[in-house]
């Protein structure tokens, strides 16, 4: 395959799995919108500051204050000004004030705060794209704040590709990993390489719902009978037994998804769709 021509590359944003575990994160809103933000950042484990009138607040945003009170610190008041963003690593806002909002992201960028305001993209530092999620796979589709329909549409046909046994799969798989990583450690160097290289080949091999089923006692069988011997066993030949699953066929996708479980299978498996050039 031919390298990209340069004059191509443009008119996108740069994906990332970004981590806020422990990190400090406004929301100002309380809405529709802020609900799916709230629940966004607490998937990435970050500490949340939520700013919003009581009354206006979205059931779901009410049942995330009330149910994570050691996760959410809640101001039923509106933004303050500038003694609000102390201390804070991003801003989401999700309010209908459309002068506050410019405002907040104003106060942010004097800042260096990475900020975030609905549906006022030149307001964005970065954009929330439509999300799959099972477990520690995440599937984002992004249209660069073109079209967030067109992400949902685009993320339903997705979806419906995507194995019921993939985040079970990949928490496995992650499993595996770690305990390889502990019988053959280093970083790099020809161990790093052959531990990849062994990796890729049990999550090709594999069916999605036999990686789904693996527990302690096979997986130490998979070392002992595959890394030791730079083989890749058979489910049966570590003890487990195949059923016939229900949903999606694990070669549906086994061209998809194998390399993504070998390499990225530590503590999350993130899959990035980026569509910025077409509304």
């Amino acid at each position: 395959m031919p390298p990209p021509d340069p004059s191509t590359l443009h008119g996108g944003s740069l994906l990332l799995a970004w981590q806020l575990k422990d990190k400090h994160v406004l929301i100002v809103g309380g809405g529709d919108v802020a609900s799916g933000r709230i629940e966004s950042v607490l998937v990435a484990d970050a500490r949340v500051t939520l700013i919003a009138p009581r009354s206006g607040l979205h059931p779901l945003t009410q049942h995330f204050i009330t149910n994570a009170p050691d996760r959410i610190t809640y101001h039923d008041r509106l933004f303050a000004g500038p003694q609000d963003l102390d201390g804070v690593d991003m801003v989401l806002t999700a309010i209908d004030d459309v002068d506050t909002s410019r405002q907040i992201c104003a106060l942010c960028r004097e800042r260096r705060i990475p900020v975030n305001v609905a549906d006022i993209p030149p307001s964005c530092d970065f954009y929330f794209g439509s999300q799959i999620r099972s477990g520690p796979l995440q599937v984002m589709i992004s249209t660069n704040g073109r079209s967030p329909k067109l992400a949902n549409i685009i993320r339903r046909r997705i979806e419906a590709c995507i194995p019921e046994h993939a985040g079970e799969a990949i928490e496995k798989v992650g499993e595996l990993r770690t305990m390889l990583k502990e019988r053959a450690p280093g970083v790099g160097g020809e161990v790093g390489k052959r531990r990849m290289r062994w990796m890729v080949d049990v999550c090709s091999s594999w069916d999605m719902e036999d990686l789904a089923a693996l527990d302690d006692k096979m997986m130490a069988r998979l070392l002992d009978e595959g890394w030791e011997k730079n083989q890749v066993p058979k489910l049966e030949d570590v003890g487990g037994k195949r059923e016939k699953a229900a949903g999606h066929s694990s070669t549906q996708v086994s061209s998809v998804l194998p390399t993504v479980l070998g390499f990225a299978a530590g503590a999350a498996c993130t899959a990035l769709v980026f569509l910025a050039r077409r509304p």
